[in-house]
């Protein structure tokens, strides 16, 4: 008789035990109805998943052609790296990994279709797929798919949940560094012509390249050091380039001057080969466009606590243009790149925290709350428009005050 009480009692402490588990994990998975930006993230989350490709890619719209400017085209069908990588990062720091969290199967779908491409592609050169003439390519760059799948693989560095994918993981992030260091511009830049907002691959090349270093990956110095003095001179005060300081002229800054300003309008040095295409180094910002820049300096400036002190003063005269909202607009309205720029600033800034991060996080969130479809997506409202890279970006971006704020290097150094 006593026996069977203890197993009743065992058998009832089992059962509260796995009730409060499952409801544990159903709170982790479900979003608080009182937690609009849970909600929001789950929402995009839920689309990216339902549009990704039976390869494992993600293309430009999610097959389908976006419905913020009636009658757009397509630039760009299929899936492709550089989509793949970003939405791949988003479930990322939403909890998903190769081997945990409710899209784990989505996430590995995805670094497969990565691998591919990288292990197909040749050791120069930068590009990491031959699938050219891209929607994001022609935005940020005709090697962006080779900086955002460097950043993923850094981040996945060691998540693989075994030996042998961890292996390939390292080997392929390795690869990309590799191709990143060799094809750094003199200036210590990635600013490859053929793009709209080069800058923003700058930004994300180094990104990878510390993040990469920070997971024990042999980096170059010099490539660290070089890209450190671009970004320092072109954040330089004014006097070096008229009142939107650095390299370039006028408020506009950058390469012509204005918001509206092309890229062909600036001034060029012709470089050699990069994976046989002839390049060119854009001497300063993309587009005309400050805030593209200001990103860039932002985030290369501020992400460690020594880098924010000796870089103070820079960092001070930065937070103070983002007070304004005409700069903040960016090009005049949201496109893919202010979606990319805004995340950036974000980064920087959660890691210093203070009045300049919550002010921006409040207002940050509250504008992409607003701007997110009923489909659970974002779309760029110019250039990039396509509802992959900017769904992933306000992700990313929704996320970042989620997240330790701690520098890359001390989060992941093993």
């Amino acid at each position: 008789m006593r026996s069977n009480r203890i197993r009743v009692l065992v058998t009832g402490i089992a059962a509260i035990a796995i009730g409060f588990c499952a409801e544990t994990i159903s709170r982790e998975r479900t979003p608080s109805k009182k937690d609009p930006v849970a909600i929001a993230v789950a929402k995009g989350e839920e689309w990216l998943v339902s549009v990704q490709g039976k390869d494992g890619g993600w293309g430009q719209d999610g097959g389908e052609t976006s419905y913020v400017r009636q009658g757009e085209r397509l630039e760009s069908t299929g899936n492709d790296v550089a989509n793949t990588a970003v939405a791949a990062e988003a479930l990322l720091h939403t909890g998903n990994t190769p081997n945990a969290g409710p899209y784990r199967e989505s996430v590995q779908r995805a670094v497969r279709f990565i691998l591919a491409h990288v292990d197909k592609s040749p050791v120069e050169g930068l590009a990491v797929t031959d699938v050219m003439g891209t929607q994001i390519q022609r935005k940020l760059g005709p090697y962006i798919d080779t900086f955002l799948t460097s950043k993923l693989l850094a981040e996945l560095d060691g998540q693989m949940g075994n030996a042998q994918g961890n292996l390939r993981v390292r080997r392929s992030l390795e690869k990309c560094v590799a191709k990143i260091e060799k094809n750094q511009l003199k200036d210590g830049s990635w600013n490859v012509a053929g793009g709209w907002a080069p800058i923003l691959g700058t930004s994300l090349a180094s990104q990878s390249l510390y993040a990469a270093q920070a997971k024990g990956v042999a980096v170059a110095q010099m490539a660290m050091a070089k890209v450190d003095t671009y970004t320092m001179a072109s954040a330089a005060p004014a006097g070096v380039g008229g009142s939107g300081g650095g390299i370039g002229a006028g408020s506009g800054g950058g390469v012509g001057a204005g918001a509206g300003a092309g890229v062909a309008s600036g001034s060029f040095r012709e470089g050699g080969p990069v994976g046989g295409l002839a390049r060119t180094e854009v001497s300063a910002v993309s587009a005309g466009v400050p805030l593209y820049k200001r990103a860039q300096e932002l985030e290369q400036l501020s992400r460690t606590e020594a880098d924010r002190k000796k870089n103070a003063t820079a960092i001070n005269s930065i937070e103070k243009e983002l007070s304004d909202p005409r700069f903040v607009a960016g090009f005049g309205s949201v496109g893919g790149e202010e979606f990319f720029s805004y995340l950036n600033i974000s980064d920087s800034l959660h890691r210093a925290g203070g009045e300049p991060w919550h002010k921006w996080n409040h207002e940050m969130t509250a504008k992409l709350l607003t701007m997110q479809n009923e489909d659970g997506t974002w779309a760029g409202h110019h250039c990039i428009t396509g509802r992959v890279a900017v769904t992933s970006a306000a992700i990313l971006m929704l996320m970042v005050d989620r997240e330790p704020a701690v520098p890359v290097a001390s989060a992941n150094r093993k």
